[in-house]
């Protein structure tokens, strides 16, 4: 505090806000008599400045004014200049009328303090405009050439992207393209409405622009139709990154980027109960199975930013666990990571390391998931997906865990593939431990396809543009629910926190998205045309489903208090007995030939059926 007063002192600001208190008064007094002060009002107005310069100042340091930044003043610093100044008024009232002034005139201290803060508004104002001003030529003198841009969107959202572009050099705002017809002619910080979205060519080809911003939301409609519409013209599609993204370091805060498939498919951001998440992972010590994949990294980091003290990461692949170690050494120094390449098909090694470490969570998130390659490979599938979850989770109750939290799939709703059916048995298995160890809860979280995970459509179709297509899509009806790797993340944790015992829970993903809408987003974000990567159907794969199961029914779950969660119906199940699957996979089960293992499979999944034959 004493630090912060010594600072406020020190404070170069003074230099400009007691002269211009010292004016206000003595033009408070000329206002007061039509700018010919009498001479003894004249006395009394030089009397009574040091009150007005004191009062003043002690209510200027009383609202920290003296530590604002001019350059980046804001109606905030202004309302909290005018509180200042209205206490300083009171201040100097009291004062003067303590002495007792006989004849002094009331209205002088009504007038000066309107006077001072115009004059102090005014001059900060001035300060940070000729500040703008200088940036803005420094950016295009010579050598600097500042691109013409357009900026897209509602006026509030215009405004934001105005307010983040003037740090950011190398473009030039020439006007705005607006969604709603009414606000052209209108202007926002300076810059004009230019007219409509529907003529964003025509007004790029007038004011020479061959770049615009894209100001709306992430999953704003706006986005994905101006895409749709002119990503085959000449015009080049930015867009702001959100806090998250540099908050996490994936790039520098307000430099415009190119529109990613995430902006047009994504959504609003999650709503942690951070203080929950908090009170859970902080200064706490965390598990993750299959922690170098696309879920299990982004877990470990998210965990890092909730200030987990130690990180335990299970991966079986050393070249995923050591990129791990290095990203998460880059982005979070202070973490205590501990990274083993184990596989957990391997009781024993899972059960060490989880006895050695104690963690508090175990999030679960290794598994095969390819679904047409485990259709030829059922009984890796059953060892991995399923003993590997059991193993993870006698492990994490073994080691006295609080929490088990097991990354599912919505392919385990009335499963069609041996992936899907698989890990269903995994979600029985959990819950059929789960009365063994009553100390741990063990919770399951399903959701939809990421986007950019690995083994996703994504990077596929993105190879397949980069060499000129075709682009290969199963079934032109063929749809799929779609959410980011950090939504994905985010919501597990969320769910790992409030989930009780045995309970399934499914994510909010939102309204399903055709595939073959996602590859034409995907080749018009490559800048190519689909003359150019052709778009070919191939037929559905085994094991595919044309539509997944709608996930947050309510036929089929419960609302909970986040409103991107909910609870499956088929959390009621007993649960399978975990030392009878066991038992069988490890015995019959690995002699047994595809047929037999898919039948033993329908046994312990009811649901389990093939996919339906198309027509």
């Amino acid at each position: 505090m004493l630090t912060g007063l010594r600072r406020s002192l020190c404070s170069k600001s003074w230099l400009v806000d007691l002269p211009l208190i010292a004016l206000a008064w003595w033009g408070a007094f000329w206002l007061r008599f039509n700018l010919g002060v009498p001479p003894p009002y004249f006395g009394q107005a030089l009397r009574t400045l040091p009150l007005a310069l004191a009062g003043m100042a002690l209510a200027l340091l009383a609202a920290r004014v003296p530590r604002q930044s001019w350059r980046y003043v804001s109606l905030a610093d202004l309302r909290r200049l005018a509180g200042a100044v209205a206490l300083g008024g009171l201040l100097t009232t009291a004062a003067v009328l303590w002495l007792r002034a006989p004849g002094f005139p009331r209205s002088v201290f009504v007038i000066s303090a309107a006077l001072t803060l115009l004059l102090l508004a005014a001059a900060r104002a001035a300060w940070r405009s000729l500040m703008e001003r200088t940036q803005a030529l420094a950016h295009g003198r010579p050598g600097a050439a500042a691109q013409p841009l357009l900026v897209v969107g509602t006026l509030d959202e215009a405004d934001q992207a105005l307010r983040t572009l003037k740090g950011v050099p190398g473009w030039q705002v020439v006007g705005i393209a607006s969604p709603r017809a009414q606000d052209a002619g209108r202007t926002v910080q300076g810059v004009r409405v230019l007219g409509g979205v529907d003529a964003l060519d025509a007004l790029a080809r007038r004011h020479q622009a061959e770049t615009a911003l894209l100001a709306s939301a992430p999953g704003d409609p706006l986005r994905r139709e101006v895409l749709l519409r002119w990503s085959g013209t000449p015009l080049n599609l930015l867009t702001l990154p959100a806090a998250s993204e540099w908050l996490a370091g994936e790039g520098a805060p307000a430099a415009p980027r190119r529109v990613a498939l995430e902006d047009l498919l994504g959504r609003e951001a999650v709503q942690l109960d951070a203080p929950g998440l908090a009170a859970l992972i902080s200064g706490q010590t965390v598990m993750v199975t299959g922690a170098g994949g696309s879920i299990g990294a982004e877990l470990c980091r998210q965990i890092a930013r909730f200030g987990a003290a130690r990180l335990v990461c299970v991966d079986v692949s050393e070249f995923a666990t050591y990129t791990l170690e290095q990203t998460l050494q880059r982005q979070h120094p202070q973490l205590q990571g501990l990274y083993y390449t184990a596989n957990v098909r391997e009781p024993q090694r899972l059960l060490a390391i989880a006895r050695q470490h104690r963690p508090v969570v175990v999030f679960h998130a290794a598994a095969y998931k390819h679904v047409p390659l485990m259709e030829h490979n059922e009984i890796e599938a059953l060892r991995t997906n399923v003993l590997g979850t059991l193993h993870a989770a006698r492990a994490a109750g073994e080691a006295g865990a609080a929490r088990f939290v097991l990354v599912s799939t919505d392919k385990a709703v009335n499963p069609t593939s041996v992936m899907g059916a698989s890990k269903r048995l995994a979600e029985r298995v959990v819950q059929g431990l789960a009365p063994a160890y009553p100390g741990t809860r063990f919770v399951s979280v399903r959701f939809g396809n990421v986007l950019g995970s690995s083994g996703s459509v994504v990077p596929l179709f993105s190879a397949q543009i980069a060499r000129g297509g075709p682009v290969t899509v199963t079934h032109p009806d063929i749809v799929r629910y779609f959410m980011t790797i950090p939504e994905a993340a985010q919501l597990v944790l969320q769910a790992g926190w409030m989930g009780e015992s045995g309970q399934i829970f499914v994510l909010d993903m939102g309204e399903p998205v055709k595939i073959a809408e996602l590859a034409r987003l995907l080749i018009r974000l490559s800048g190519k045309s689909e003359a150019e990567a052709p778009i070919v159907f191939t037929g559905l794969r085994p094991g595919e489903k044309l539509y997944e199961e709608l996930l947050a029914s309510d036929e089929t779950t419960e609302p909970t208090p986040h409103p991107k969660l909910r609870i499956s119906k088929a959390s009621a199940d007993a649960g399978a007995d975990a030392d009878a699957v066991a038992r069988w996979i490890d015995g019959p089960g690995s002699q047994a030939s595809g047929p037999a293992l898919r039948q033993w499979l329908r046994a312990q999944v009811p649901e389990y059926r093939e996919p339906p034959a198309l027509g």
